[in-house]
């Protein structure tokens, strides 16, 4: 990948990862990484850079694919960015199989209707839930490092940095990235583009105490009334977070922050 590379648009594809969740706006919307991404690209880009963020949290892979994929590998992008397929793993019952079938789909239609291509391997967060999922998501990266050998497809590991584990780069809900995690996915994705290094997103965080484990126990009741008992409850009667949402940039148009500038 050439470092002075120019790019002049982007579309973003997947869950809530990509929504950019829980990076919140003051206006109560989201920013994320792929916002701070565009962001960065339209600085660097004569005017007229274009984005779309095609993205809604709760996104299952065959969901991204009936409602997404079409629309990005229509609108002729320089960088299509797909990451989906991890909320499957984190399902009670998941068809590997399947979701395997859907994401290769998804990549043997954007590929050729792109300038690059660009996959994930997610971050993960370190505890119990990580470890219980861990074997279905491995799985899923290793499939998406064999679609983007065989589609000439990028892959940022996020997976892989240790930093990235970090419970102080996670939201409450333990779901989700804080703003700073989000912050380092884009410089991630940006130098996997062949763009010069603005840091080193790698880099651990500073040593802190960690907590007590009275702070620990009331941080386990906060999360499971506010967050894991809503979302077992999405879960049995069939309703996602992102039922009835549109994306926030459904459209390929001229960047413009939604709420404020990228730092």
């Amino acid at each position: 990948m050439e470092i002075n590379a120019t790019y002049t648009s982007l579309v973003a594809l997947g869950d809530s990862f990509t929504e950019g969740m829980s990076d919140l706006n003051p206006d109560g919307t989201y920013r994320g990484w792929a916002d701070l991404l565009a962001g960065r690209l339209a600085a660097r880009t004569p005017p007229g850079f274009r984005y779309a963020n095609l993205a809604v949290r709760g996104k299952l892979i065959g969901q991204i694919v009936d409602e997404q994929v079409d629309a990005a590998a229509a609108m002729k992008a320089d960088v299509v960015t797909l990451v989906g397929g991890l909320n499957d793993t984190l399902r009670p019952k998941c068809d590997m199989g399947r979701v395997k079938a859907l994401l290769g789909e998804a990549v043997e239609r954007l590929a050729p209707s792109c300038g690059q291509l660009v996959l994930m391997r997610s971050p993960g967060r370190n505890g119990p839930v990580m470890e219980r999922f861990r074997p279905r998501m491995e799985e899923l990266f290793a499939h998406v490092d064999e679609l983007a050998a065989r589609h000439g497809a990028l892959v940022v590991d996020l997976y892989g940095a240790p930093v990235l584990g970090d419970p102080r780069l996670w939201d409450a809900d333990r779901l989700h990235l804080t703003a700073e995690g989000h912050r380092r996915v884009a410089e991630a994705v940006w130098q996997t583009l062949g763009l010069a290094p603005e840091e080193d997103w790698r880099t651990p965080l500073p040593a802190a105490m960690p907590p007590g484990w009275a702070t620990r126990r009331v941080a386990d009741a906060r999360f499971a009334r506010q967050h894991l008992v809503p979302w077992i409850g999405r879960r049995l009667t069939g309703r996602s977070s992102g039922d009835g949402r549109a994306p926030k940039r459904p459209e390929l148009l001229p960047y413009e922050p939604l709420a404020r500038e990228p730092r």
